[in-house]
């Protein structure tokens, strides 16, 4: 959605321009992407990342490649609000810790599988004949 068609749906302020306690203009560059519905999504990317900085990477960003950038900024800002030190790199390391301990459990279980089917391979069966 355009800045200026943000203004024909709501007379309301988006949620940076609320924050900042300033009037929201028809071309107010936070509109589109920080509805007066959302006002935590820009709180916290202002708490992390000021609206100076947001607005000039706005500004230098492609309007089509505008709504990915703040959802990633709003996901960071999140993130480092959680884990003031790592945030994104530390959720990832610890999901990333989880994939290798999974896909050692998985291959144990394959291993274990495996024994299994070689041990049956000369069992008699569950009715008292041999197998094969």
């Amino acid at each position: 959605m355009s800045s200026s068609s943000y203004s024909n749906y709501t007379n309301s302020p988006c949620a940076a321009c609320k924050f900042l306690r300033r009037k929201c203009s028809s071309d107010c560059v936070f509109a589109p992407y920080f509805p007066p519905e959302e006002p935590l999504k820009f709180a916290n990317v202002h708490r992390i990342f000021g609206a100076s900085n947001v607005s000039k990477i706005l500004h230098e960003v492609a309007p089509h490649q505008r709504e990915d950038a703040v959802n990633s900024l709003a996901y960071e800002a999140e993130a480092r609000l959680k884990d003031p030190v790592y945030g994104c790199v530390g959720a990832i390391s610890v999901l990333q810790r989880e994939v290798l301990r999974l896909q050692r459990e998985l291959e144990e279980t394959n291993n274990d599988l495996m024994r299994y089917a070689s041990c049956l391979g000369g069992e008699t069966s569950a009715y008292g004949g041999r197998r094969g």
